[in-house]
Parts: C-alpha cells; sequence; structure tokens
C-alpha cells in the first residue's frame, strides 16, 4: 500500500489534518460551535465552488468564505439576534451560492464531489504542502494564544471583565475554526467536516477532563480513524471519507456508552 505515492501523501495529509481538528476541536466542543463548524463546512462549498467559477484554487476559495463568514458571524454575535439564527441564514445563502457557482463555472462532476466528499487519496505534492504550511500556522495560532483561547472556551467569565481582550480572543478563535474548516476539507470534503473536528473531541470529553488530556485523546481518536479510513478505503475502492465518518461516529457511540453505564 505504501509503496505508492498518492498513499503516502493521503496518510501524511490525513495526519496533518487529524492532529489541527483534533486541538482546534476541542476547543470548537467547549465552547459549543458545532452547530457554526457545520455551517461553516457549507459555507465553505460555497467559496470552493466561487474559486473554480473564477479559476482559482478550490482551497483559496473556501478558506476566504469561511474567514468572512466567521468574522460576520463574530460581528452579529454581540448583537440581540441569536447565533443559532444568524448561522443558519448565512448557511442557507452560502448552499444556494454554492449550487449557483457550480452551474455558472460549469463544475465537472467529479470536482463537485471533491468539493463536497474530499479527494484526499488525489493530493498531490504541492497540495501537501500547502496543507502543511496552512497546518504549522493555525499550530502557531494555538500555541501563541493557548492561554486566551483556553479560557475563552473554559472560562470565558474570566476575560469578560478584560473586554477589548474577550472580543480578540473570540475573533482569533473563529479565524481558526475557518482555517481549519479549510485545511479538514482536503480529506473529507465540505460536507463531512464537522464529523473530524467535532466528534473525536466530544469522545474524548467522556475519558478526561483536562485540556491537555482532551487534546492528545481527540488528535488520537481522528488519527486512528483517518488511518482505518484510509486504509480501508484503499482495500475495497469505496470513499475514505464514509470510513472516517463511520469509526468517528463508532467511537462517539462507543464513548458515550461507557460514560452512561460507569454512571
Amino acid at each position: 500500500m505504501f509503496e505508492y505515492a498518492f498513499m503516502q501523501n493521503a496518510f501524511l495529509a490525513g495526519t496533518i489534518v487529524s492532529i489541527i481538528a483534533g486541538m482546534v476541536g476541542t476547543f470548537v466542543v467547549a465552547r459549543n460551535y458545532a452547530f457554526l463548524t457545520h455551517s461553516l463546512s457549507e459555507i465553505g462549498f460555497a467559496g470552493a465552488a466561487f474559486g473554480f467559477w473564477i479559476g482559482w484554487p478550490a482551497l483559496l476559495g473556501m478558506m476566504l468564505a469561511t474567514a468572512i463568514a466567521s468574522l460576520s458571524i463574530g460581528a452579529l454575535e454581540a448583537s440581540y439576534t441569536k447565533q443559532d439564527n444568524i448561522t443558519s441564514a448565512v448557511s442557507a445563502l452560502a448552499i444556494g451560492l454554492g449550487i449557483l457557482f457550480l452551474a455558472l463555472g460549469h463544475t465537472s462532476t467529479s470536482a463537485a464531489t471533491g468539493i463536497l466528499f474530499g479527494s484526499v487519496l488525489g493530493i498531490s505534492h504541492q497540495d501537501l504542502l500547502i496543507l502543511m504550511i496552512l497546518a504549522v500556522f493555525v499550530l502557531v495560532l494555538l500555541l501563541t494564544n493557548f492561554r486566551s483561547l483556553r479560557q475563552l472556551s473554559f472560562d470565558e467569565a474570566g476575560l469578560l471583565h478584560k473586554g477589548g481582550k474577550n472580543r480578540l480572543s473570540r475573533y482569533l478563535f473563529l479565524i481558526i475554526i475557518a482555517l481549519s474548516v479549510s485545511i479538514s476539507s482536503q480529506l473529507v470534503g465540505s460536507l463531512l467536516i464537522f464529523v473530524l473536528v467535532t466528534l473525536p473531541a466530544a469522545s474524548a470529553k467522556y475519558f478526561t477532563d483536562t485540556v491537555p488530556n482532551l487534546m492528545s485523546l481527540a488528535i488520537i481518536f481522528a488519527i486512528f480513524g483517518t488511518w482505518m479510513g484510509l486504509t480501508l478505503a484503499y482495500l475495497t475502492n469505496l470513499p475514505s471519507s464514509f470510513f472516517i465518518a463511520v469509526i468517528e461516529v463508532a467511537i462517539y457511540l462507543g464513548a458515550l456508552w461507557q460514560f452512561r453505564i460507569s454512571q
């Protein structure tokens, strides 16, 4: 299996994506931003379709769309409108725009499928390099702002008296989520991003409660699901995103069952 360059690229890309998804997902789950992540995946679909339409790389269009949307939602979050309502409205508009851009750009079926479900087995060395650069950028943002992000996600009340810092941390977190969504789309596609970003971290919280342990376990669950999904995809010639989604859901259900019987 590993004698093929495309499988080497797929496993390396999958590992990179899983590490970022596990780390960011820990904060996403603690912050209750799972629905936002799901919506950003749909917004990312519109961005990728827009990129195809005007001749940009799909990843660039997705990054631009998710960043603008996340910052817009964050700006409106402080208003009297509930965040879920705002997110739902933006998400619905994005799906419609995505379909429009695909039609205007006469995008091929294979390209559209790649946007929706990922094409990790087709990742080139250039794609892998771009992915690594983005992942390092996100990792640097996370590590240099780890304390404020942890307080924002797990103890936001402690930031309220700091006003401006709380707002800055929230916007930074939204940008990190947007970048993570774009990165993860390379593995599981825009429709299943939330599976990799939220489920491993959601599973981890049933086994431990400290932030470093949550991150470590979320990364382990994400990598396990990714490696197993890629292996099964190679053996069966079926989509890797399907296997990754099934495995992560199975891990989550197992963690939930273990937690309930231990109570």
